[in-house]
């Protein structure tokens, strides 16, 4: 078989893009696209045999019954989100429950970045996203629409931003109180003074939510075309064999790295990074597998029903074929 695979170029995919991983009578046509991209065609034109896909979109697909695709638990993309959360200096906003009430943009609200972030702000604060005012768009450059459309109640209000607007204008000026974001506006990191976060020390606030939940947020999975499970049912199995071979690989490779004498990595505290996620976490850190990720996968489901994304509240085996939810 030769199958389109589409990934962005995450450590733990590039050994298949590369030849280094491989799957018996399987060749790959390698594309290798940015999220921004890749997402808006897996979910409208489902264009690629196997493919990276947003979770949150994927689970709001299912519960539609729209998806082209079935996923295996081989989660490429995992990220915490306190560091996500930005306000407007002067706006009042200095902590999480702060944000009750308040006008918040992000670039999707379906976004998964701003699923798990929505649900720790109810979770942990009693912020409901009923409350807010959501305003959507461009986080700092170029135009950016909902990938897919979505269904809220009366009352509910996710308004779209202008086109050549960005959130970081509207927040700037006033019009926003606060940002949920995915990687830190350009004029923060330009040292922009009435741009702040508000988790100051994320690192420890992150480690704690770990602690407590178990949770490194599942931020994408890899999701195969269901017409090809159905003519290659040991397909699922032999991807995520194949995903996890690649996920050792990089691990592999970067303890290399960490352990060299020579500070390969362009990283002062590599060292401290390497040293605090083992420690935190274990040296399984990056689990794959339906069975160490099911109670996250359950939580992501409840969040996207308790934000009036999913159609109705999908169970966590429903996002794969009955085949891999054993497969280790």
């Amino acid at each position: 078989m030769r199958l389109t695979l589409a990934t962005w170029d995450h450590d733990r995919c590039m050994p298949l893009h590369e030849g280094r991983v491989s799957i018996p009578g399987v060749e790959f046509e390698s594309r290798i696209l940015p999220t921004g991209k890749l997402f808006p065609i897996a979910v409208q034109e489902a264009r690629f045999d196997i493919t990276e896909l947003s979770i949150s979109s994927y689970i709001l697909q299912v519960s539609r019954g729209e998806s082209a695709y079935t996923a295996i638990p081989a989660f490429v993309s995992r990220s915490f989100r306190h560091n996500g959360f930005y306000a407007r200096a002067g706006s009042g906003v200095e902590k999480l429950a702060d944000l009750a009430g308040k006008r918040i943009g992000v670039p999707e609200y379906q976004m998964t970045a701003a699923l798990w972030m929505r649900g720790l702000l109810s979770d942990e604060y009693g912020v409901s996203p009923a409350s807010i005012h959501w305003r959507t768009g461009a986080l700092d450059t170029g135009v950016r629409h909902e990938r897919l459309s979505l269904d809220l109640p009366e009352g509910m209000v996710v308004e779209t931003i202008k086109d050549g607007e960005t959130l970081q204008d509207l927040l700037l000026r006033g019009d926003i109180d606060a940002l949920l974001a995915p990687n830190p506006p350009r004029a923060f990191l330009d040292g922009n003074p009435e741009i702040v976060r508000i988790v100051k020390d994320f690192g420890s606030a992150e480690r704690v939510y770990h602690k407590k939940t178990g949770f490194f947020p599942i931020m994408h999975l890899i999701a195969v075309r269901k017409s090809l499970v159905d003519e290659n049912p040991d397909l699922p199995v032999a991807l995520l064999a194949a995903f996890t071979e690649a996920r050792n690989i990089a691990i592999q490779d970067l303890r290399e790295v960490w352990l060299g004498s020579a500070n390969r990595l362009s990283l002062p505290w590599l060292n401290e990074a390497m040293e605090k996620t083992m420690s935190t976490m274990g040296l399984d850190y990056w689990p794959y597998g339906y069975a160490q990720n099911q109670k996250e996968l359950e939580t992501a489901c409840r969040y996207s029903i308790e934000q009036y994304l999913a159609a109705r509240l999908v169970a966590p085996e429903e996002l794969f074929p009955a085949c891999v939810i054993d497969a280790v």
